[in-house]
């Protein structure tokens, strides 16, 4: 992923997306393509690693978590939620990027991180979220091919 800053790249995260192929359609769990905007930045001042669940803190770090709950691709550190800004491809009925919650947030699996794992969501290493959500604000656009 290249932060683009002032027209140039100011920044290169590695990043992971979905295990399936790319796709809008609802319950594909493909990682969707297109022009997005940030609706949501959602974890302000959250200690890195925290676990969210329905986009609210749980007051637990992933490394609180019993190996089994770990297990699962956990949402941790930052949340930033897209909003698809194309009618018909990610945005609208059977394909909304923000219907389907859509994030750009942190993980429990920072091993995994550069191969295809998520279940459509952009995934990166928390201490990166954590870089980025203090680079972007609501409405800036991501772009992803």
């Amino acid at each position: 992923m290249a932060l683009l800053e002032h027209e140039m790249v100011s920044q290169i995260f590695t990043i992971s997306t979905s295990r399936n192929p790319p796709s809008c359609k609802a319950d594909s769990y493909g990682t969707p393509t297109g022009l997005h905007a940030i609706a949501d930045k959602i974890g302000t001042g959250a200690p890195e690693g925290m676990v969210f669940k329905g986009r609210e803190a749980t007051g637990k770090l992933f490394r609180e978590f019993s190996s089994e709950q770990a297990t699962a691709n956990l949402i941790t550190s930052r949340i930033l939620r897209l909003r698809g800004m194309e009618p018909g491809l990610n945005s609208g009925p059977s394909c909304d990027s923000y219907e389907r919650y859509i994030y750009i947030h942190g993980t429990n699996h920072e091993e995994r991180i550069g191969q295809s794992f998520s279940g459509g969501c952009v995934e990166m290493i928390n201490s990166d979220i954590i870089k980025l959500f203090s680079c972007v604000k609501e409405g800036d656009l991501v772009w992803i091919r």
